[in-house]
């Protein structure tokens, strides 16, 4: 058996104080008293600390990912940057899916504190109300993948350009000659689903297109989402020409609602996704679409987590939002005269 080992966390329960206090003085930042300070550095001492990669006791450990589910192409997407990310720092990596649930019940946090976890990767998740105190008390950081609602203070957000991206799909809609174009949106909680939501509304407004609530349904990012609300879009007096779904998989629903209603994409309805998952390229017919960079956000997430976590590191800015961008393929075209 290998000595124990030793994490941040340790250090700063065993200072009374939070990480990021353990953060300012390791990284020599102000913001701590004198006396606080030299107690710190004490503990650092008598521990025996050092950074990753020094030669000291401390080693890579544990670090949990909490995502909905684990069963679409978004997940994996997810999964693949977070392992990727704790594979290259020697980090193990837990993954629960919350299925919808609002986490942090007394059963996950007594299992997060007896394995001893590092750190949390929260994507799409929210925490129950106190939970935060709790992570706290347990010395754990956590970093969000686009969270529901806004965070706490001080905790990271790794998210994307959501508003330039939906404004992006809405201006090439118009750019072939669309004006009715309508939008199944995510669950309308998201702020990632709001974002893209203004994005849509900003590109008419710019194009000076008046906006119709009527083109404006509610999915939930699901096929059945998409199924459901263009199926709904099409039941209008004047349906629209095109259809812009707030992520790939709902755009695979709008695609079979289309089919239902013996028209085809994109000869009498455009489709354009969000999110660009492999699929995309292989659907009939190829599906344009938003490229959200989730792996890479993934990623990025996991490696401030792992700095946070193991060398006290905490990201310049709270928030990091990747690029999104225009993928385009042959589900997209003007509208028939």
């Amino acid at each position: 058996m290998g000595e124990p080992r030793l994490t941040l966390s340790d250090i700063a329960a065993s200072a009374g104080v939070s990480l990021a206090t353990v953060s300012k003085v390791l990284n020599g930042r102000t913001g701590v008293s004198p006396e606080r300070r030299d107690a710190i550095l004490a503990i650092l001492e008598e521990q025996g600390y050092r950074r990753r990669g020094t030669g000291g006791k401390h080693q890579a450990g544990l670090i949990d990912i909490v995502l909905r589910g684990i069963d679409t192409l978004w997940a994996t997407q997810i999964l693949v940057g977070a392992q990727e990310e704790a594979a290259r720092a020697g980090v193990g990596l837990v993954v629960t899916p919350t299925h919808g649930r609002v986490m942090g019940n007394r059963h996950w946090l007594t299992s997060l504190a007896q394995r001893h976890s590092d750190g949390l990767v929260l994507v799409v998740s929210r925490l129950q109300t106190g939970v935060d105190l709790e992570l706290k008390k347990l010395s754990i950081p956590y970093v969000f993948v686009d969270p529901i609602g806004v965070p706490e203070q001080d905790v990271p957000v790794i998210g994307a350009t959501n508003f330039e991206g939906g404004r992006a799909a809405t201006e090439h809609l118009i750019s072939l000659g669309h004006r009715r174009i309508g939008i199944v949106t995510g669950d309308r909680s998201l702020a990632c689903s709001q974002e893209r939501l203004a994005g849509y509304r900003a590109a008419l407004e710019e194009a000076g297109i008046a906006p119709d609530d009527k083109l404006v349904v509610t999915g939930n990012f699901q096929m059945e989402g998409g199924l459901a609300g263009a199926g709904q879009l099409l039941q209008l007096h004047r349906p629209p020409t095109a259809i812009f779904a707030g992520s790939d998989q709902q755009a695979y629903g709008v695609y079979q609602a289309i089919k239902q209603a013996g028209l085809s994409v994109p000869n009498d309805i455009s489709v354009i996704g969000f999110d660009d998952v492999p699929l995309c390229q292989w659907v009939s017919p190829p599906l344009t679409t938003i490229r959200q960079p989730l792996t890479e956000m993934a990623r990025e997430a996991t490696r401030v987590l792992i700095d946070i976590a193991y060398r006290a590191i905490w990201p310049s800015e709270q928030r990091i939002d990747l690029a999104t961008s225009l993928v385009l393929r042959e589900s997209t075209a003007p509208p028939r005269r």
